[in-house]
């Protein structure tokens, strides 16, 4: 029997054709499943178990896996670039088949690796949010609310700011590997509030090549195929026990980013530990006091300017640090794709959404504040 042109073009290239076609159809799956909350509810138990297994391979090193990974992806690509590049040049007659095979492959690869994606993590937007399972919500604020919890925050920076170690310059001096070696202690305190963050933690993982996270505009980041918590260790250590903490909240399937902000706040200022308060507490007004300037300018000023030298210079050497990656391209590039990438599961404010959390931050400490 004669074969059709299709049929023929088809078999030509079948091996990536029904490679592609299972991609197809596992995203498929998954926009049917996103609608059935059973279903939705299922993958994503057992992704956090699949993950967790994974995880608990990846940090018997203690190397990040995940950036190991990201090197051997870059490699690859630089080498099936160049390898298809000298396919096409020394085909004769079939050049036209040879870029449609390299085009093929190089898609089937990114679908795959976005396949698993969907199914590891991408799961964790369409089930009970932590706002869902706590039943805190975030909620409009009023100004007299804002202004409120804001100085309270200041007032509780003020007090950590002298528990912490600092350098000759007055800025916070609290190694970065002790700061890396406590994290495993972060929720203990949390868990007891909110048991469904229970989780034997492992802790977080330094990233080697910290300076390019930097200036992608990352401070940390989790990786659901190795099931790592990877933290930036170039930029300022003020933070870094408060990005340990959002970390190790995406660790707990909290995939809203102001959650975890949220939940990084509450984890660094109860666990006990004053480099993790401290940090809990900046990170915390860093929010409240954007927020608050936006509203009253002249309110954010008088509280910011009766903040210890201290503090203020922490606050310095961060913006100070990160505004050499501001505006790069890289940095722009970086920050709409993952602003893309934010909306493409629902969060959709983008990159805005992060402000969101200064809604849960007041919402929770109000009654503290108005009481203190």
């Amino acid at each position: 029997m004669k074969k059709t042109p299709l049929k023929a073009f088809f078999l030509r290239h079948r091996t990536l054709h029904l490679w592609l076609l299972a991609d197809v159809c596992l995203l498929a799956a998954f926009w049917i499943c996103q609608r059935i909350p059973p279903i939705i509810c299922a993958l994503a138990d057992g992704s956090a178990a699949v993950r967790q297994a994974v995880g608990r391979v990846c940090y018997l090193v203690s190397f990040s896996v995940a950036e190991l990974f990201c090197v051997l992806l870059v490699i690859f690509a630089a080498g099936y670039l160049v390898w298809n590049a000298a396919a096409v040049t020394c085909s004769r007659g079939r050049r036209g088949q040879q870029v449609y095979r390299a085009v093929l492959g190089a898609v089937c690869v990114g679908l795959t690796i976005y396949v698993g994606f969907c199914y590891l993590w991408g799961v964790h937007y369409y089930t009970e949010s932590f706002q869902d399972r706590s039943g805190i919500y975030a909620q409009p604020v009023a100004e007299e609310d804002l202004l409120t919890v804001t100085q309270y925050f200041a007032d509780r920076l003020t007090e950590a700011a002298d528990l912490v170690p600092r350098d000759k310059s007055s800025l916070f001096s609290v190694s970065k590997a002790e700061i890396l070696a406590d994290s495993v202690h972060a929720y203990d305190v949390l868990e007891q509030e909110f048991p469904f963050l229970a989780l034997d933690d492992p802790g977080v993982k330094p990233v080697y090549f910290s300076r390019m996270m930097s200036a992608l505009d990352f401070t940390g980041i989790y990786c659901p195929y190795t099931g790592e918590a990877n933290v930036n260790m170039d930029s300022p250590a003020c933070l870094l026990p408060a990005t340990a903490a959002h970390e190790l909240a995406h660790l707990r399937s909290v995939a809203l980013e102001q959650e975890c902000n949220f939940l990084s706040i509450l984890a660094c200022t109860t666990c006990g530990n004053d480099a993790y308060a401290y940090s809990g507490w900046l990170l915390g007004y860093i929010h409240l006091g954007n927020a608050l300037y936006k509203v009253n300018p002249d309110a954010y000023r008088s509280i910011r300017d009766h903040l210890p030298a201290s503090v203020r210079a922490d606050l310095t050497d961060n913006n100070t640090y990160w505004a050499q990656f501001q505006d790069t391209t890289a940095q722009k590039v970086s920050n709409q794709i993952y602003e893309g990438f934010l909306k493409s599961y629902g969060e959709t404010h983008g990159l805005q959404s992060y402000g969101m959390v200064v809604d849960l931050l007041v919402v929770y400490y109000r009654d503290a504040a108005f009481a203190s």
